[in-house]
């Protein structure tokens, strides 16, 4: 399943996604028209809350399936009492029940292997089982196979991301660690704009047929040959590039498999 990073952005009302005139509260509802999952961003900034996702999910189209991720106050800004925060992310994401497909953690650029951050990483994926989770590491010193073997002994899902090529990030993988379950970032390839560190010009990038063509041929001809189905979303929001570059790579999917 394709979907994009979030739904609601007003850009995409001015870019052609939306229906000129579109209110944030109808926008998931036609979002739904095109997709059957998307990821909440929101859940990052915002602690997730069991009353605003209940009515999310009594408002959204019926075959919609979410992913979430953590809050920033553990993974980012880490406060003293990350674990206290960890439970009330637990509390409030129950309200989506069997529709949440994953917990997404996602890990600063600066995080990288140490003795520190291993334990912390550790404690908190004990934290947060039973549910499902999938981690995605920004440090490239996390690609190893030993964090391999430790993510398929816990069956926590590696996110495989496409990004700029730029020495210290994660490489672009097709390693499973949880055969129920792939799961793909994709935050474009602005090589200029990934180290503006500007969040507009990041992720303002539009991948072209032939790019994601490519990609279907090697990084996922090999993760669904080894997952039982999986979920790629598209973080490149800007003028709408997220929707359109989801629904092309759907095309050239559903392509293959026909």
């Amino acid at each position: 399943m394709t979907g994009t990073s979030g739904y609601s952005y007003l850009e995409w009302v001015d870019n052609g996604f939306y229906p000129s005139g579109t209110k944030s509260t109808a926008m998931l509802g036609l979002y739904g028209h095109s997709f059957s999952i998307v990821e909440l961003n929101y859940t990052w900034y915002q602690m997730a809350r069991s009353d605003v996702l209940t009515r999310m999910a009594a408002t959204a189209p019926a075959h919609m399936l979410f992913a979430a991720k953590l809050t920033r106050t553990v993974t980012h800004e880490r406060v003293e009492n990350w674990r206290e925060e960890v439970e009330r992310y637990r509390q409030g994401i129950s309200a989506l029940k069997k529709r949440l497909v994953a917990i997404l953690v996602q890990l600063p650029p600066d995080f990288d292997r140490t003795v520190s951050n291993r334990r912390f990483l550790a404690e908190l994926l004990d934290c947060l089982q039973p549910l499902p989770v999938a981690v995605e590491f920004r440090h490239a010193s996390w690609a190893v196979d030993s964090v391999f073997v430790e993510l398929e002994r816990r069956r926590v899902i590696l996110v495989s991301v496409d990004e700029p090529d730029l020495p210290g990030l994660f490489p672009c993988l097709d390693v499973v660690t949880n055969p129920s379950l792939f799961y793909v970032r994709f935050h474009g390839r602005n090589l200029q704009g990934w180290r503006s560190g500007n969040m507009q010009k990041k992720f303002d990038y539009d991948y072209g047929r032939e790019e994601l063509q490519k990609w279907r041929e090697t990084i996922f001809m090999k993760l669904a040959s080894r997952a039982d189905r999986g979920i790629i979303f598209f973080n490149n929001h800007v003028r709408a590039q997220a929707p359109r570059n989801a629904q092309l790579l759907g095309s050239l999917i559903a392509e293959n498999v026909a």
